[in-house]
């Protein structure tokens, strides 16, 4: 979707909600607040409508009040308060639909209210430091975190030469890498840390780290094996100068016992 286009869709959305005084509020998130980053043609339009209670799960089920409702080719709740939208032409819609007491329960980092009837505006900034919180405690425990990348590292290993190839991808792909992302975003400098996501570290990793994560995706594409060694050195050498109390020594145990691995 053309920029233009997407901004189009966002304010036939924001009026249409605008017209119903059953709506409390409206906020864009994701690439929609547009804050740090523009949409680009791959971006979803992710949003949170607030509503007065007990005509919550009227929005969430009733999708006509949507733009374009009629080219919505599949639509299903993901969540108890998420839905998803699939137009026609390929455009996702990812919205959530609370009323103020619910609105807590979201986490957001870049926000931009495009309807405000009651006190959004205070919910949202408690929710932006209750979520700046909630991704600070997980980046908190550095032993945790690298602890998750080497056991990861080491299960995916085993499970890929047992013939476990699709439960070792998920480890690899889904775990170790993530965890050695926070790591990244903890103590390397990057050169654009306003682009980085506190909720997904490998969000805009590309942005942050460029030369980085150019090297993790060639990394990636190898034998699952082969990948774990790779990201055990990427993280030796990207970590041991700035992470304290780096655990160097099993490093080394690790590398050997994935090595024997690869035998």
């Amino acid at each position: 979707m053309k920029l233009e286009d997407y901004r189009a869709f966002t304010e036939t959305l924001t009026q249409i909600l605008q017209a119903d005084l059953r709506v409390l509020g409206l906020i864009a998130v994701g690439s929609m607040a547009e804050q740090d980053y523009k949409p680009d043609e791959w971006s979803d339009h992710d949003f949170f409508v607030v509503v007065e209670s007990g005509l919550q799960n009227f929005f969430r089920t009733n999708l006509e009040w949507l733009p374009e409702s009629d080219r919505i080719a599949f639509s299903y709740q993901e969540t108890e308060h998420g839905s998803k939208v699939l137009y026609s032409d390929g455009h996702l819609l990812e919205f959530a639909v609370f009323d103020l007491k619910e609105l807590h329960l979201a986490k957001v980092n870049r926000y931009r209210i495009l309807i405000d009837r009651g006190p959004v505006r205070d919910h949202l900034a408690q929710i932006l430091a209750d979520t700046t919180h909630w991704a600070q405690s997980l980046q908190a425990d550095d032993r945790f975190l690298f602890g998750q990348f080497l056991t990861n590292l080491l299960v995916a290993a085993g499970r890929f030469r047992r013939g476990e190839r699709l439960s070792a991808l998920s480890f690899l792909y889904g775990s170790a890498t993530r965890h050695l992302a926070l790591l990244i975003c903890k103590y390397v400098p990057a050169l654009d840390a306003k682009v980085l996501d506190n909720i997904d570290p490998l969000r805009r990793l590309e942005a942050a780290y460029p030369d980085l994560a150019l090297e993790l995706e060639r990394v990636l594409t190898s034998d699952v094996v082969e990948t774990a060694v790779a990201l055990l050195r990427i993280a030796d050498r990207e970590l041991k100068e700035s992470m304290p109390q780096y655990p160097g020594n099993i490093i080394q145990i690790l590398e050997s016992l994935l090595a024997a691995n690869l035998k």
